[in-house]
């Protein structure tokens, strides 16, 4: 990945926009990661990915829910989870 400051990047726009055609670019201020520019095509494979990741989330919240009813056992609360978690280590 390209990383430009954020100087650069503003007096060498037009590169910037051509070269994140080709691949992601880091931008950065005072030594920060503060932005990236990416082409339209990434942006849309990102934007796909993070609704296919939230309709699995809904469909494993409503399978998890639908099998806790099915065996009647009460649904897991977060303090449940973090319990079970904390007494495993």
């Amino acid at each position: 990945m390209i990383t430009m400051t954020s100087v650069e990047a503003q007096t060498r726009f037009g590169e910037l926009i051509d070269r994140s055609q080709r691949e992601p670019i880091q931008v950065t201020r005072r030594g920060r990661t503060v932005a990236y520019v990416v082409s339209e095509h990434d942006m849309q494979e990102l934007v796909s990915l993070r609704k296919r990741r939230e309709e699995a989330a809904r469909w494993y919240a409503t399978y998890s829910a639908a099998l806790s009813q099915e065996r009647g056992a009460p649904a897991l609360t977060d303090a449940d989870v973090d319990r079970l978690v904390h007494e495993l280590r």
